[in-house]
């Protein structure tokens, strides 16, 4: 392809709308332009990229024995209200009415139409495994679009979905989907983790993400080195480090009540006593439909909301008359002493020690309060885990990483076949839900996801299986007949030989050419300059190592041929 023909508009200046590099330099290489909040024109360079993934992904699910399929966008509504999301999923959600006035909406995700699809296709066990799958357009109303294309309002997404007869089956077609994601990402050239996550609105029984290690990403992962356990923050269990002495059986603190006025929050507190933050216990008013709730964590740790919402369903905070009406304290002095009936749940790190709390007056904190003597609690997790606490598993120091999720498999076992009717006769004939599972992967994530964990602060360094072209051919001093026939000599060889390659055939200085080559982030660039061509050489560039060989042209073309024959090998093709 001639670079002069192609749509590549190159910009310097950083946009001042853009946060995330990915987003920086997509928009600074020509790969996509916004159209509105959230909305993006993929131009030719990142269009290939995007194709390119694709590429991948139809390969290793064809590999599983995944069929693609192609659902519509477009969805009536009755298949959503039947699952109960079309009433569950609020503002996020595209709705409108056709001209018949009947309710439709842009689909989010296609569970509930491939589970139609089954419904009516799937009468019989000997029909099953089956696995689908397609790449196809989402629409989702984000709130706060950002990042470029990490978070956007229409999206490509592969999605698969699982059919199988039994539990047993299911965790067989997962086990295809991880190894197969695994595969996936390992070829695009992502560092990536496979972690534990919560089922959130997609439901079932368990659920992974994979995510790419990034300063962009607004998930956090919580990484174990000694015993290889990983999880999304959301999810993740920790145990928090020790917070001081056990406590005593009689102490002269025990109980003692400490004038501290106007200290209402633990930072406040903990100043005015200067005692430590994990001295401390939080307590935390919540209402749940079963009503009131007193929620207790460390006073260093922060109250995880969705670990809570799994225990006692949807809540909110309590506002400050209602703390005043139910406990009879205002809030910034509650401690979880003589509560009557009201519900305590507390982190399992506050069953051990004693600590500082409100002392149910205003102005006033005690000391001394332990769990077993001065309150009872359900216990459960309910910390969000942080740096430095300690597995759960192996009880070895934790660590924090910032991530991109870049796809997500899900075991949802019968919640959609059981409200859609998909049903199937089994051995002996009686009938049975079909056990599902769902399988996503945005191709987008994965292009910002390698230009965040390749770039330098010249441009994008492309993993070779995604780059738009595989090499550039630069040919400078192109006045120079000699320069330019041999440029276009190595370019057709190259194609001749299947290797994509781009042509900089513009009439351009050699500093523009070698900044927009950076820039675009081809894998390998060939140089061809009039002095190095008289020494019967061009100059061979690798973009991620910098390393510049000399060579000459037969040499660069068969250099480049084995290499990229042997990339494509290596890559699982």
């Amino acid at each position: 392809m001639r670079l002069s023909r192609m749509l590549v508009p190159t910009v310097r200046e950083v946009p001042s709308e853009a946060v995330a590099e990915s987003h920086k330099l997509m928009l600074r290489a020509g790969y996509v332009r916004q159209l509105a909040a959230g909305l993006y024109i993929y131009l030719p360079l990142g269009w290939k990229v995007i194709a390119k993934i694709n590429r991948i992904l139809r390969e290793e699910m064809e590999a599983i024995g995944a069929q693609e399929v192609s659902m519509p966008v477009l969805h009536p509504a009755e298949p959503w209200q039947q699952t109960g999301r079309w009433f569950d999923i609020k503002d996020e959600m595209f709705r409108l009415k056709d001209r018949g006035g009947r309710d439709m909406c842009l689909g989010m995700t296609h569970e509930e139409i491939m589970t139609w699809l089954a419904s009516r296709e799937i009468r019989s066990y000997r029909q099953m495994p089956q696995i689908w799958y397609q790449i196809q357009t989402k629409l989702r109303d984000e709130a706060r679009p950002k990042s470029g294309i990490l978070r956007t309002r229409e999206f490509l997404m592969k999605d698969s979905y699982s059919f199988d007869i039994s539990v047993e089956a299911l965790q067989r077609s997962y086990k295809l989907h991880e190894d197969a994601y695994h595969r996936i990402f390992t070829r695009c050239g992502l560092k990536f983790y496979q972690v534990e996550s919560d089922t959130g609105m997609m439901g079932g029984a368990a659920a992974h993400e994979f995510m790419a290690v990034s300063e962009a990403g607004e998930d956090e992962i919580v990484l174990c080195a000694s015993c290889g356990y990983q999880a999304n923050v959301e999810i993740a269990g920790s145990v928090p480090s020790p917070s001081g002495p056990e406590a005593p059986e009689k102490s002269a603190e025990t109980g003692q009540e400490v004038h501290t006025p106007e200290k209402r929050t633990v930072e406040e507190v903990s100043r005015f006593l200067k005692e430590g933050p994990e001295r401390f216990i939080k307590s935390i008013l919540v209402i749940a439909e079963s009503g009131p709730v007193l929620a207790l964590v460390r006073g260093d740790q922060q109250l995880h909301e969705k670990k809570l919402q799994r225990i006692i369903g949807p809540f909110r905070a309590a506002l400050k008359p209602e703390v005043k009406d139910i406990l009879g304290v205002e809030a910034g002095f509650i401690g979880p002493m003589e509560h009557g009936d009201i519900k305590i749940i507390a982190d399992p790190a506050l069953r051990t020690g004693s600590y500082i709390t409100g002392a149910n007056k205003p102005h006033y904190h005690r000391r001394g309060v332990a769990a077993g003597t001065d309150f009872q609690a359900a216990w459960h997790d309910i910390h969000v885990a942080k740096e430095g606490d300690l597995c759960p598993k192996c009880g070895s120091p934790v660590k924090l990483e910032k991530a991109i999720e870049i796809g997500n498999i899900f075991q949802l076992g019968t919640k959609y076949s059981q409200a859609l009717g998909a049903f199937f006769l089994d051995e002996s004939g009686e009938e049975r839900p079909i056990i599902m599972g769902s399988y996503g992967i945005g191709p987008a994530r994965i292009a910002a996801a390698a230009i965040e964990q390749n770039h330098d602060k010249d441009g994008m360094i492309w993993p070779a299986n995604i780059a738009p072209f595989d090499v550039e051919v630069i040919p400078i001093s192109a006045d120079e007949p000699e320069v330019e026939s041999a440029a276009w000599r190595i370019y057709e060889e190259l194609v001749s030989a299947g290797i994509e390659a781009l042509i900089d055939d513009r009439d351009l200085r050699a500093g523009v050419k070698f900044k927009d080559a950076d820039l675009i982030g081809i894998p390998k660039q060939v140089v061809i300059g009039g002095r190095t061509l008289k020494e019967g050489l061009v100059e061979l560039k690798d973009r991620s190592t910098k390393e510049i060989r000399k060579v000459s042209p037969q040499e660069a073309v068969a250099i480049l041929k084995e290499g990229i024959s042997a990339g494509e090998a290596g890559s699982g093709m």
